[in-house]
């Protein structure tokens, strides 16, 4: 069965992440999509290297199901093949500041000008308009401005959470906003532009602090992770290990006090409600890591299970890699790359559809591994496509 974006044409200009996974989430449901970069690579297929040639786990990632074009457009000739390219595709991704967009030939008036019904999909960090818009930004600098990362750690050290999550959630939205764009065309044929930043992105996921101190004035402050509008909801160490328990709503206190044995909570007002029992969640935890001190993780997830009360063990990434239920639910693709001698484990699509399911078929491309397939589809000679190579141009 053929993938439901099956004859869309998508062009990837992007780099790190916030791009790349936009193209990658199209991939996965059947667009052809070619990453294009610098000659010599661009920077993020090196980031976090994993083999003796430097081949980064982030590329390995976030560049599968895609063909590989090395270019530069900046020179006449890159030019020439860029308009080709633009001419035959539906889409192109590019999270790249605005005078950078200029000095490629990407910018939206130029690539419409070339086909009226492109949709150019950006991201920037601060978006296109506003005094920050000309300044330039990673994921952490934005959960800086957003709040969260002073939510996070404790009252001393602001602290960034490891996981890129507003780098990936800004590619996620910026997938969705391509599909909707790409909808709008079927209807009007017309393309458009499509737009995400990395600030608004992360302002998304605080949000609800944001209104919280807007009406309250609050001013709260990290407490590690226990939760401070809910409880219990903290880590707490086991014999061997650590677990974190999240309960939020009156149900799920009720299930935890009545297996802790502290019926008499249930009355106590200092616990009537998520807002005092987060406010008292000091006291809630010492409960929940006294009754967790004689018990293994195991121990103490099955028990909570029983009463129904989410639970996770908190595992290393090794553990992770070898989870039973990741494994028997297959979250992993097995991948194998040319220069490498083990394979690595590439995360199937995260949307489980029942009909025509997103697939990883191929593993991200080496340094300029389609360049003659597609200039050869682009009506280019191979004493052209030498040419180039000669002169820089791929």
């Amino acid at each position: 069965m053929s993938g439901i974006l099956e004859g869309v044409k998508v062009l990837d200009f992007g780099r790190y992440i916030a791009g790349p996974f936009c193209g990658a989430l199209l991939a996965d449901y059947g667009a052809e999509v070619i990453r294009i970069e610098r000659i010599s690579g661009s920077e993020d297929r090196y980031v976090t290297p994993v083999s003796e040639d430097g081949q980064g786990a982030m590329f390995l990632q976030l560049n599968r199901n895609k063909l590989g074009l090395t270019l530069n457009p900046t020179k006449d000739k890159g030019q020439d093949i860029v308009k080709k390219l633009v001419e035959r595709s539906d889409i192109v991704i590019a999270n790249l500041p605005e005078p950078t967009l200029k000095s490629m030939g990407l910018d939206y008036e130029n690539l419409r000008s070339i086909n009226p019904g492109i949709i150019l999909t950006s991201n920037t960090a601060f978006g296109t308009t506003g005094p920050y818009a000309e300044r330039v930004g990673f994921d952490g600098v934005a959960q800086a401005m957003s709040g969260a990362m002073d939510m996070t750690g404790d009252s001393e050290q602001p602290t960034k959470a490891y996981a890129p999550y507003v780098d990936f959630c800004s590619a996620s939205l910026a997938a969705f906003g391509t599909m909707l764009a790409f909808l709008e065309k079927q209807k009007t044929g017309k393309g458009q532009r499509v737009q995400t930043s990395l600030l608004q992105t992360a302002l998304t996921t605080t949000n609800s602090l944001l209104i919280e101190q807007e009406i309250l004035n609050v001013n709260r402050f990290a407490s590690m992770n226990r939760a401070q509008t809910s409880g219990p909801s903290d880590t707490f160490q086991t014999k061997d290990g650590w677990i974190l328990v999240q309960t939020v709503g009156q149900p799920l206190f009720e299930r935890w006090a009545n297996l802790m044995g502290e019926d008499t909570w249930l009355s106590d007002e200092k616990f009537k409600d998520d807002l005092s029992r987060g406010e008292n969640g000091h006291l809630i935890s010492e409960r929940m890591s006294q009754w967790c001190s004689d018990k293994t993780s195991q121990e103490a997830i099955i028990e909570l299970e029983k009463s129904r009360i989410p639970v996770g063990e908190v595992l290393k990434a090794n553990q992770t890699l070898n989870e039973r239920h990741i494994l028997e639910k297959g979250s992993f693709v097995k991948m194998n790359y040319p220069t490498m001698e083990k394979s690595y484990s590439v995360v199937g699509p995260a949307v489980e559809l029942s009909e025509n399911p997103g697939k990883i078929n191929l593993r991200s491309p080496e340094l300029g591994e389609h360049n003659h397939e597609i200039l050869t589809d682009l009506g280019y000679s191979h004493e052209d496509i030498e040419q180039f190579k000669l002169e820089r141009i791929i």
